[in-house]
C-alpha cells in the first residue's frame, strides 16, 4: 500500500507539466503536483527506499527508476556513485512523461 502511494505521488510529480490538460481536474491536479515538485527530492529518496524494498515486483522497479529521477540533485552528492547516478538521471529524463504515466497507472492499479 506504501508502494502504491507512494508510486502515485512520484507519477503526479513526474507529470507535473502535462496535468493541466485533463479536463475538470487538470487544474487542480496540477497545483497539487506543482506542490509536491517542491519535494521532489525527498519523494525521490523514500521512492528508491520503498522501491527496494519492494524490488521484486513492478511497483518496485517503476520506484527505483522514478526515485532515481526525481532524486538526481540530491543523489549526486553520493562520495563514489553520485556523478554515475546524475548521468542515469540525465538519460531517463528523455523518457520522463513515459515513466511518469506508467508509475502513476502501476501506483492507482496497486491501490484498486
Amino acid at each position: 500500500m506504501i508502494g502504491s502511494i507512494t508510486a502515485i505521488l512520484a507519477g503526479l510529480v513526474l507529470l507535473t507539466g502535462l496535468l493541466g490538460v485533463i479536463p475538470a481536474l487538470g487544474e487542480y491536479l496540477e497545483s497539487f503536483a506543482r506542490w509536491l515538485g517542491s519535494f521532489q527530492g525527498l519523494i525521490g529518496i523514500i521512492a528508491i527506499v520503498v522501491g527496494i524494498l519492494n524490488l521484486w515486483s513492478l511497483t518496485g522497479m517503476m520506484l527505483i527508476i522514478a526515485g532515481i529521477m526525481l532524486g538526481a540533485g540530491i543523489l549526486q552528492t553520493l562520495p563514489v556513485v553520485g556523478d554515475q547516478l546524475e548521468r542515469l538521471a540525465k538519460v531517463l529524463g528523455s523518457f520522463q512523461t513515459i515513466i511518469g504515466i506508467i508509475t502513476l497507472l502501476v501506483g492507482i492499479i496497486g491501490i484498486l
